[in-house]
């Protein structure tokens, strides 16, 4: 189990330095009035210890991206529309632009002043409109807000390739729709871990302007100033891993679907859990790295059982911590692991485990960690993670 709020680690590649900028044509970094900076906002409804100040700052006082309701107000618990979304984004990454075909929508006219970002926001595929109808008032989901900023950032090469997660012989694996946007989403850290885990939002959450105004905050920070972390994303551009054994297929299949799930403190159930369940209550859906081998790996023991969920049954797994899961079994070096192991890390360098994954394979693994918020999968094979490897145990049999 990682210990509560574990050191930020960096991004885990050291592809460092050199990165080029991101495919997106950016908008300048920010909109001023009369050429001065826009006035100061006295946010009425935002404190200045709130978690988002800084956020909103950026992007409704420095920027008018999210200045919706004037200078003193945010109104940061306010669902987020689709409309208000669209033309933050375009404005953020797509400043001046026009659509090219005008789309008509069922239910957005081609006069209504959110139009233009509606149409150049669906044209260049950053937000959908299935069946012509954009949904103007409807909230947006964090599904909806990773997919429209990864793709703004021109990360599509590299969401697709997450999409085409395959084998060796070519065997497409299962995952979900979104699964690419998502995942470049959780590993750049465009969502919030809240030490508050009831404000913890998951991939189909309605999601407040505060979320949204973090998340925009994220990603113009990586496409201006931390353009490495772009950069470091190029080997999900082609993710193949080897030939995988059916059971492991399984779970690399089943633990796709949880990507983009929050990082909960003792978390092993993707929704919320009171007593009488067996192993402790989580206020919403969500695992820690532990957490999420339990939800992947673990058969029906100690009172712990999702095999109905999962479609399989699992492999005795009876320790719940990482820690306590790097003392059973024998330890392999990292040479020796193989898809379906569990690999554990040192994170802060005092001989003692506080982190574990699921490899995958060829240096890849599902992981759930608070450095990203969350579930994703992410490389172990070079930079930080395998610096702060230990070693690797192996639970499948044969």
């Amino acid at each position: 189990m990682a210990w509560r709020k574990l050191v930020r680690i960096a991004l885990f590649f050291t592809l460092v330095a050199s990165a080029a900028a991101p495919g997106a044509a950016l908008a300048s970094t920010g909109e001023r009035v009369g050429g001065q900076r826009a006035p100061s906002a006295r946010w009425a409804d935002v404190s200045t210890s709130s978690w988002a100040r800084q956020a909103i700052d950026y992007v409704a006082e420095d920027r008018s991206w999210m200045r919706d309701f004037g200078s003193n107000g945010f109104r940061p618990d306010r669902l987020e529309s689709r409309r208000l979304f669209a033309r933050a984004l375009v404005k953020a990454f797509a400043s001046g632009a026009v659509p090219k075909r005008n789309p008509a929508f069922t239910d957005l006219a081609s006069d209504d002043p959110f139009y233009r970002f509606a149409a150049v926001a669906v044209e260049r595929g950053w937000m959908a409109a299935p069946s012509g109808a954009f949904s103007p008032k409807g909230p947006v989901t964090t599904r909806q807000v990773h997919r429209g900023l990864v793709l703004a950032l021109g990360l599509r090469a590299e969401a697709s390739g997450l999409d085409r997660l395959h084998m060796a012989d070519g065997t497409a694996l299962r995952v979900p729709a979104g699964f690419g946007t998502l995942t470049l989403g959780m590993v750049l850290g465009l969502r919030y871990d809240h030490n508050d885990e009831t404000l913890d939002v998951g991939p189909s959450t309605p999601l407040p302007r505060a979320e949204v105004a973090y998340s925009l905050w994220r990603t113009h920070q990586a496409a201006t100033v931390s353009t490495w972390k772009l950069a470091a994303l190029s080997p999900y551009v082609d993710i193949e891993l080897p030939n995988l054994r059916a059971k492991v297929r399984r779970v690399v299949e089943f633990g796709s679907r949880y990507v983009g799930y929050p990082y909960v403190w003792s978390g092993e159930w993707a929704s919320a859990t009171t007593a009488p369940y067996c192993c402790g209550t989580q206020p919403v859906g969500g695992f820690d790295c532990s957490g999420i081998v339990w939800w992947t790996m673990k058969a029906a023991e100690d009172g712990y059982d999702n095999a109905s969920i999962r479609g399989y049954d699992g492999w005795s797994l009876r320790q719940r911590s990482s820690a306590e899961m790097a003392k059973a079994g024998e330890s392999l070096h990292y040479a020796k692991a193989r898809p379906g192991d569990l690999l554990f890390f040192d994170g802060n360098d005092d001989r003692t485990v506080d982190h574990v994954s699921v490899f995958i394979g060829r240096g890849w693994a599902l992981d759930s960690s608070n450095s990203y918020g969350g579930v994703s999968i992410i490389r172990v094979g070079e930079g930080w993670y395998r610096e702060h490897f230990t070693h690797a145990r192996r639970i499948l049999a044969g």
